[in-house]
């Protein structure tokens, strides 16, 4: 194997390990699966170990795998910011771009904004991940992060790009049978349907006439989804608290209905998040300064309902 063989072979081996499996990198660099496993079988070879444990069920790096994958993953990084930097010389934003977006604000909002994006900048290469879970941005390997709610303390850089307000909200027909709720303790008579990824805590939270009160939602369902949770209201199955982006067009439809209109929720924003880096790569930036354009406000287009 040529030393340039091993040396093209560490984009493979780094992206087989962040995706756990040979399909699932082959997928992500657009190759076939049987390339990606001779890439590694010739790079193990070159370097005369085993990186990888591989059974068909499961992968793993060996203790060598474990020690060669810091220093290929802090190698492909300094290539692919040379690659950055070589864009901004030429003025024109370029290379592979890792974004992860939590999932139905990603299929709502980002994702109907990507192709004007790509045509405005086809040298870019976006590669897009929704997920409602954290990730981390460094291990995965991801260039940024939308966010939304409350940013623990991290290295990471964040940028405002939007509000992201809640409301409490019910079907017509669901509160015609069990009631209107007019104060957070008359929730504990009422089905609370709620989100399992809530990062506010475990607890609703309201700020109202007599200042904050909290209280324990009970139901008998809970998703960590909030479409799903956008069905199961429209369907009259409870209460929930939603964010405006989901149920925005509901709410000026009259399929879901505010309740409790006096009591305010919490007001979130959503964040552009990106590791802290001495040279914010020019595609990294042309992205955040696009969603601000686009998203950006005190008022959001879905709050205008």
């Amino acid at each position: 194997m040529r030393d340039n063989d091993a040396f093209s072979a560490i984009p493979v081996f780094v992206t087989v390990v962040e995706c756990g499996s040979f399909s699932a990198a082959a997928e992500r660099l657009g190759i076939t699966k049987s390339a990606v496993s001779k890439r590694i079988n010739h790079l193990e070879a070159k370097l005369g170990t085993r990186l990888l444990n591989r059974t068909t069920r499961s992968l793993s790096l060996t203790d060598a795998g474990e020690q060669y994958f810091e220093s290929a993953r802090a190698a492909y990084q300094l290539a692919r910011e040379a690659e950055d930097k070589l864009g901004q010389l030429q003025g024109n934003p370029s290379g592979l771009l890792k974004v992860t977006v939590p999932m139905t604000f990603g299929r709502l909002h980002i994702s109907p904004l990507i192709p004007e994006f790509l045509q405005r900048y086809p040298d870019i290469r976006l590669e897009m991940t929704l997920d409602d879970r954290m990730v981390d941005l460094v291990e995965g390997g991801y260039d940024l992060s939308i966010r939304i709610g409350h940013i623990p303390e991290s290295s990471l850089v964040a940028r405002r790009l939007a509000p992201c307000r809640s409301v409490l909200c019910a079907a017509p027909h669901y509160l015609e049978k069990h009631g209107t709720p007019q104060s957070p303790a008359d929730l504990q008579n009422h089905n609370c349907l709620y989100y399992s990824y809530f990062r506010g805590g475990a607890e609703w939270r309201f700020d109202g006439p007599a200042g904050v009160e909290s209280i324990q939602p009970r139901g008998n369902y809970q998703a960590n989804n909030s479409e799903v949770l956008r069905d199961a209201l429209v369907a009259g199955l409870g209460i929930c608290q939603m964010p405006t982006f989901i149920v925005g067009a509901d709410l000026a439809s009259g399929k879901l209905i505010p309740v409790m209109p006096d009591y305010a929720l919490p007001l979130h924003a959503v964040y552009a998040m990106f590791p802290e880096r001495k040279h914010l790569p020019e595609k990294v930036r042309v992205l955040i300064d696009y969603l601000v354009d686009k998203l950006g406000g005190d008022e959001p287009r879905w709050d205008r309902f």
